[in-house]
């Protein structure tokens, strides 16, 4: 991946203030509008390429729709008041099974419409007090405020659009 840093290797300060939430769900928002322009244009044959070094473009953006259901389950963790947020699956079986394809584009792109549209609702009904309460995420090994995971969800989207551009330049 022409020296990125592998995303399970990233770590994250999470120093910024809760009240920062409205733009990141305005980030959140956009990342639909970024995926659909960088592969609007693009052939069959392109979206399913891969570079031998992990998924096509069209497996990245059906994985941006299957991890959706870690971040809606954690929402629900900070509505039930745990002291400890759901992990996600590591191995990312529900996209190596998923079979993103052998499904078009549109379908694709209507699946993480659907379930993104859900969490940023949720996320806008939140009262902003909220977005300041915490807990702890296994894998990083320290709290996650709800703004937090917001941030690591948008930066989770940017991962996963570079690796898109960067298979369209391949």
């Amino acid at each position: 991946m022409n020296g990125r840093v592998a995303w399970v290797d990233r770590k994250f300060d999470f120093g910024f203030p809760a009240g920062l939430h409205h733009e990141i769900i305005e980030r959140l928002r956009g990342t639909l509008a970024r995926v659909e322009e960088r592969v609007r244009d693009l052939a069959d044959g392109v979206l399913t390429k891969t570079d031998g070094k992990g998924w096509s473009i069209q497996e990245n953006v059906g994985h941006l729709a299957d991890v959706e259901g870690v971040f809606l389950g954690r929402l629900d963790d900070y509505d039930a008041g745990l002291d400890t947020l759901r992990p996600a699956d590591m191995s990312n079986r529900q996209t190596h099974e998923a079979d993103h394809n052998e499904d078009s584009m549109e379908s694709i792109l209507g699946a993480f419409r659907g379930v993104r549209g859900r969490l940023v609702g949720r996320l806008e009904c939140l009262a902003s007090d909220r977005f300041a309460q915490a807990a702890f995420h296994g894998r990083l090994n320290k709290p996650m405020r709800i703004i937090d995971m917001m941030y690591f969800l948008a930066e989770h989207d940017d991962y996963h659009l570079a690796r898109i551009s960067e298979l369209i330049r391949a």
